[in-house]
């Protein structure tokens, strides 16, 4: 007997959990959007399609790379795959070859530019440290102290570590969670596999990557979709089965962010755990030029300025004259209008590529929750929420990872997983 199953949310935690479920339950998907993809999708403005953020992905997203081949979407065309490059314009400049660990990032840290052999020595001893420890640091301490204690330099702190913690947390270093940075460190810079740190830039837009075609495999299933309704209640006690808006489900999942799952789950605990929460916003520029904008990298970050990280859209995706510059976490940007922001990132790209063509338009996206703050020690919730027949996905339960896109797959699969083996011990006991 299959559950009929209501999934809130059609993210890519909730896009897992539908194509996981999809065999062995009748799937119903809601989506308050008339666009799936969550957090990671294409939004029109101003006549454009953009991205509402700009993701990438790496080498150890086994479990994405795995769904989006299910789907029919191929890795090697969608992303454009290349060996761990981390290169800022006006700072560090490591280029990782195709090697395993830890002898790619040797090679890398040898060549390195921007680090005295000092710093290059330093932040070998220390990853080699970590390897040791099974990238397990004891008890979690904001990131920042704990490398500091560990003889990582100034130049090291705001060379490396600082851009790299933004970029994987979203978090300021005075707080990001240590234990999650190391885990993410564990995946890519300290994996095994020769490719987990590679990095896998999309060539298309984000709905295109995986929501799309996510869609088209789960109607083809058999799933009912219903993009642009939103989930207003759910009657957990209704007898006897939860009701959904007043329809009748055998189990909810809810894939949603966390501020509208604590809404809809009526769990305290949850609710009260949710309540502590705090939240970060990630700013992404978009810049159209009147011509050809070459880039030193594809992904070329900035040391020293307000523009993090800039992405050559026109040799990614074929988007003439765009590059799309992404700013992680609050700071002083958040102060700056829309106007004075564009001027200040067009002054940076001006200081650093040479003829640099005139700019056509600029468009802003902020997600100003688009990432929980990954503190010291933050508690988060398991799958199965404290009522019956009610679960929980999306990046914020994955429990080994920040928000990120494998997180949110990682989620809704273990999920799914969670509801298909409590239906199959609660259908067996009733036979």
């Amino acid at each position: 007997m299959k559950p009929r199953v209501a999934i809130i949310g059609a993210g890519w935690a909730g896009l897992a959990a539908a194509i996981t479920l999809s065999p062995a339950a009748n799937v119903v998907l809601f989506e308050a959007g008339k666009i799936a993809g969550g957090r990671a999708r294409r939004v029109p403005l101003d006549g454009m399609a953009l991205d509402n953020g700009q993701h990438i992905l790496i080498g150890a997203y086994r479990e994405s790379l795995r769904l989006m081949r299910q789907v029919g979407v191929d890795p090697a065309q969608a992303l454009a795959s290349q060996p761990l490059r981390w290169h800022q314009i006006d700072g560090v400049q490591l280029h990782c070859p195709d090697w395993p660990a830890p002898w790619h990032l040797l090679a890398g840290l040898c060549r390195a530019r921007g680090l005295g052999w000092r710093d290059k020595l330093a932040l070998a001893r220390l990853l080699t440290q970590l390897r040791v420890r099974r990238w397990q640091i004891g008890q979690d301490v904001a990131a920042l102290d704990w490398l500091r204690q560990r003889g990582q330099s100034p130049a090291l702190l705001d060379g490396f570590w600082t851009p790299l913690i933004l970029a994987t947390l979203n978090t300021p270093p005075a707080q990001a969670s240590m234990q999650l940075l190391a885990n993410v460190l564990r995946d890519s810079l300290g994996a095994a596999q020769a490719n987990a740190s590679r990095l896998l830039l999309p060539r298309t837009d984000l709905s295109a990557l995986f929501a799309e075609p996510a869609l088209q495999w789960l109607a083809g299933a058999g799933a009912q979709l219903r993009l642009g309704q939103r989930v207003r209640h759910i009657d957990w006690h209704a007898p006897p089965r939860p009701l959904v808006d007043g329809e009748a489900f055998d189990v909810v999942l809810i894939a949603t962010a966390p501020y509208h799952a604590a809404a809809l789950a009526a769990d305290e605990i949850l609710s009260a755990m949710l309540k502590a929460w705090q939240y970060q916003p990630i700013t992404t520029l978009y810049l159209r030029f009147e011509g050809r904008v070459r880039l030193p990298q594809a992904m070329t970050g900035l040391q020293h300025g307000i523009g993090q990280w800039w992405f050559d859209r026109e040799a990614l995706t074929g988007e003439a004259g765009l590059v799309a510059v992404v700013i992680s976490a609050a700071g002083e940007h958040d102060t700056l209008s829309r106007a004075a922001l564009t001027a200040r990132v067009l002054a940076e790209l001006q200081q650093h590529v040479p003829d640099l063509p005139p700019l056509k338009a600029s468009w802003q996206i902020t997600e100003q929750r688009a990432t929980f703050a990954a503190n010291v020690g933050l508690a988060r919730p398991a799958p199965r929420l404290g009522v019956k027949s009610g679960y929980l996905a999306g990046d914020w339960l994955c429990t080994d990872y920040p928000a990120t896109l494998e997180g949110a797959v990682r989620s809704g699969i273990a999920s799914a997983h969670a509801l298909m083996q409590d239906w199959k011990k609660e259908h067996d006991a009733n036979v």
